[in-house]
């Protein structure tokens, strides 16, 4: 027998309800995907424009580099980087990757806003101040 059989309805309602919420509410309103801006006059002054490594392997592994980087600095006492083209770096994320992609606010935080990630650089590194 069911005796509480309106109220179990009633509540896988309201289940139902609460868990699509955030799908139906935010149906339609897809937010445009960023696309980094390479417009810094670093960048412009380059003749090649080109950065470290290619632009989809630096949206795919960029995260990767960097701790490579962190563990081969500072763990291992190395600071130059061989990109597969042959070119050298200095591994450093304030003097090498923020001297060209210096603004933060329009380089690193779209794309991360986009994916809701919250990247733990600026822990230990000090953010770059925007300019106006």
């Amino acid at each position: 027998m069911m005796y509480d059989g309106g109220k179990i309805i009633i509540g896988l309602l309201i289940f139902i309800g609460f868990s699509t919420f955030p799908f139906l509410f935010t149906m339609g309103k897809a937010v445009a995907k960023p696309e980094p801006k390479i417009d810094t006059p670093e960048i412009q002054k380059m003749v090649d424009k080109k950065c470290i490594e290619s632009k989809q392997y630096m949206k795919t592994e960029h995260m990767v580099i960097l701790n490579d980087w962190r563990d081969a600095v500072v763990r291992d006492g190395l600071r130059l980087y061989k990109s597969k083209d042959g070119r050298s770096f200095d591994m450093s994320l304030q003097n090498t990757c923020m001297k060209c992609h210096s603004s933060k606010k329009k380089f690193c935080d779209e794309c991360h806003n986009y994916v809701a990630v919250k990247p733990y650089c600026w822990d230990c590194h000090i953010a770059p101040q925007e300019g106006t």
